[in-house]
């Protein structure tokens, strides 16, 4: 590894995963919502057929009247990695893609009928052949999903629970929609981030590529190692105020912090599963139908148990004390939210300060984020 932690890319002789299921990258969280979804017989079809109704046409005439349709004849380095991706994951229909002019980076899968893949401009720039390579597999594997269908149906639900707000805890009731829709966005995003490594096959490039929408185009002034100590120091840091300050700051995001990203997709590359996809054994997409709701359920409610109990975060650790039936809560809470241990008296005040600078930085860096 070089000074900056970037290696070397690896040849670009690529495995392919004919037959692939989605589940075999998705999250455990994403997973069990799809699953479930997918067991509702005709659900997606209805609403398929109410297409009209939706801003997808409108969407699309725009897509195809003001920005460029990616092909043979127009951004064709993109379009062969388009159909790369698709030979990978084994996806049959190639979805239209779109380069729009837009400075910001972004990219995006939308669509109720067909899925429809859009880049800007902005991050067309930014990223470099193997990093976008891995950014057009993060969309396919958006395609692969079904996220395109589903993400569209909950938006156009919770569009029309807007419409009944006037009844009475309407808005509350609705709230609660929009928060849990989000949190199964963020999860589909790091699902999504793992199609995009099977397609890419470069960890190092993923890790570039986020650290480029983190930071611009400056990777001589970044390093890969810092930038995952990032993500470390954010889960572990501060006291149970700082835990309250994450939460507010995700809450409002539809996709991850960028620094947990990098973390989340590095840790699942060195994983038993991961490897074993590489070695060709993974679900496949014939066997999606036998598939138990109930199993998906579980594997979820135990993934998000074991984060609480793995997790360096000051409220998740508190939780899992609370869980496994700590004594003296009390305690327990107090020195947590000053952020004070046994003994410690004095460096009490002092620590309540740094969590009062924390505060005002953390809804800082949240804006930013959000703006990036």
């Amino acid at each position: 590894m070089t000074d900056t932690g970037f290696e070397k890319a690896p040849a670009r002789d690529r495995r392919r995963f004919p037959g692939i299921s989605s589940r075999a990258y998705e999250h455990p969280a994403d997973r069990s919502a799809l699953v479930a979804l997918r067991k509702l017989s005709g659900f997606d079809t209805v609403f398929k057929a109410l297409s009209g109704l939706l801003p997808e046409r409108s969407l699309r005439l725009l897509f195809l009247s003001d920005s460029v349709r990616v092909g043979e004849t127009q951004f064709p380095h993109l379009y062969a990695m388009l159909r790369d991706a698709c030979y990978i994951l084994d996806l049959e229909k190639v979805p239209q893609m779109y380069v729009q002019q837009d400075p910001k980076p972004n990219a995006m899968c939308i669509g109720l009928d067909e899925p429809i893949i859009v880049v800007t401009t902005g991050l067309v720039e930014l990223l470099d052949e193997e990093e976008m390579r891995a950014v057009v597999g993060h969309e396919v594997g958006h395609a692969l999903s079904g996220h395109a269908v589903y993400r569209t149906i909950l938006l156009f639900l919770t569009n029309l629970a807007l419409k009944v707000a006037w009844i009475p805890l309407g808005n509350v009731a609705i709230m609660a929609i929009v928060t849990a829709l989000r949190e199964w966005f963020r999860k589909s995003e790091l699902s999504a981030d793992r199609a995009g490594l099977l397609v890419g096959q470069d960890v190092n490039a993923s890790m570039r590529g986020l650290m480029k929408i983190a930071g611009g185009n400056h990777l001589h002034e970044m390093n890969i190692d810092a930038f995952l100590a990032q993500a470390e120091e954010y889960e572990e840091s501060g006291d149970l105020r700082d835990s309250v300050l994450k939460i507010l700051n995700v809450l409002p995001r539809t996709h991850p912090f960028t620094t947990v990203r990098a973390a989340e997709l590095k840790k699942w590359s060195q994983t038993r599963d991961h490897q074993r996809i590489m070695d060709g054994h993974y679900p496949r997409r014939d066997e999606d139908k036998d598939t138990s709701v109930t199993d998906s359920f579980r594997q979820s409610a135990a993934h998000y148990a074991d984060s609480v109990r793995t997790s360096k975060d000051p409220l998740m650790k508190l939780v899992g004390d609370i869980a496994g039936g700590a004594g003296d809560l009390g305690g327990k809470l107090r020195d947590k939210f000053t952020g004070a241990g046994a003994g410690a008296g004095a460096g009490a005040g002092g620590a309540s300060d740094a969590g009062s600078d924390a505060q005002g930085k953390g809804q800082d860096g949240g804006g930013s984020t959000e703006r990036g």
